[in-house]
């Protein structure tokens, strides 16, 4: 086993989660330090707060990564005046490095929102708000029979799934011919003369933004010195990807009921709801964090529910006026699983790449917000106390 550096670490998790696939507002990635650096501890929190930077430090993590970005807006100075730069300047000094896996993670396959759905009972899950399909590109690669099994299981890690299948490419007989001239430097054949090969024909399919990589796996483990290849791109519509997202109950339950299985699910001190606690909800849409702009989605999925967190008054009275329930189960109990899916995800794929780093959790984090609970005598004029 090797310990990764902070470069290898970006790569495994933009494999998984594209950087790609971020908001154009977002400022996610790779955001200090050095990509050369080591990785030997690493550090996972939901925020990059002054007492999570100073507990990573502490226990000596050359990496933390977290799921809100530190630097968001573009800087103009680095000093300890701001809260960023001060922020910014201790990490620097403590020789910490910091990767940001915001809206990317948010909206990738088998990222937050999925993992927010899971957990609250969720099945036939999709993405509520569309924002695009994976871009897929056909590589065909011509290979020497007796090298098909070696190049065919190398790119197996770039090959794209097609449903719950894995490991797809295609191959097919045929012949190549070649005639190495001066200066070369063939692995079959000689200068001069014209060489006829038994080759397979292997087809596989690649999403457009690890194409690069992919080709330099093959190059790396091809017989020939100059390997023909081909790139063909697709108008195939794959997975679509976005925002949010939107599934079905098991069973139908309780709007009521529905809020306190999520109290339990997700560690809520309290959670918020906006519709009659015996309305009848089965499917749900979810938005982690602040995700009330995704209202209209909700309705228009035919959703009866949207739980999300950071709900305002207005949205609360448009969610009345559409007939829609609304969840409030905050920002930090929606996004703070992210930790132990990370941390999981992290130590699998690790392993995975022949990589060992020791994983952290953060536990310095807590809601910001605190919850007093109203009592009926005090005559506030909740739903709750009539």
């Amino acid at each position: 086993m090797n310990t990764p550096k902070i470069s290898d670490i970006l790569g495994i998790i933009n494999k998984k989660f594209p950087f790609s696939l971020a908001e154009n507002w977002d400022n996610t990635g790779f955001q200090l330090g050095s990509p050369s650096g080591s990785a030997q501890k690493i550090m996972v929190a939901l925020d990059p707060l002054p007492e999570v930077i100073e507990q990573a430090i502490s226990a000596q993590c050359q990496l933390l990564i977290t799921h809100h970005p530190l630097i968001f807006s573009p800087l103009r100075q680095i000093t300890a005046t701001t809260a960023t730069g001060k922020l910014l300047l201790q990490a620097t000094a403590g020789r910490l490095a910091l990767i940001s896996m915001h809206t990317n993670y948010d909206i990738a396959a088998e990222g937050l929102n999925d993992i927010l759905a899971t957990r609250i009972g969720l099945h036939d899950i999709q993405p509520l708000r569309i924002s695009g399909h994976a871009e897929l590109v056909k590589l065909v690669v011509f290979v020497p029979k007796e090298h098909l099994s070696v190049v065919r299981e190398t790119l197996f890690e770039h090959a794209e799934p097609l449903g719950n299948y894995c490991n797809c490419t295609f191959s097919a007989d045929g012949n190549g011919t070649f005639q190495p001239l001066k200066g070369a430097q063939p692995a079959i054949g000689e200068i001069g003369k014209l060489e006829t090969v038994e080759e397979q024909r292997l087809e596989l399919l690649v999403r457009k933004e690890r194409l690069s990589k992919a080709i330099r796996t093959l190059l790396s483990v091809h017989p020939y010195e100059e390997p023909a290849f081909d790139c063909y791109p697709l108008l195939n519509e794959t997975i679509p990807y976005g925002l949010g997202r939107v599934g079905r109950l098991a069973e139908p339950v309780s709007l009521k009921h529905l809020a306190d299985r999520i109290l339990h699910k997700l560690g809520c001190t309290a959670v918020r709801f906006v519709g009659n606690p015996s309305h009848t909800v089965q499917k749900v849409a979810v938005c982690s964090g602040s995700g009330a702009s995704l209202l209209q989605d909700a309705v228009r999925a035919g959703a009866d529910l949207l739980l999300t967190g950071d709900i305002k008054y207005h949205d609360a009275r448009e969610a009345e006026m559409l007939g829609i329930a609304l969840i409030d189960a905050g920002h930090f109990p929606t996004e703070r699983i992210m930790v132990e899916a990370v941390l999981s995800f992290l130590d699998t794929s690790l392993a995975q790449n022949n990589f060992t780093a020791e994983l952290l959790a953060a536990d310095t984090e807590t809601d910001p917000f605190t919850t007093v609970m109203a009592q009926p005598h005090e005559g506030i004029n909740t739903k709750e106390n009539q």
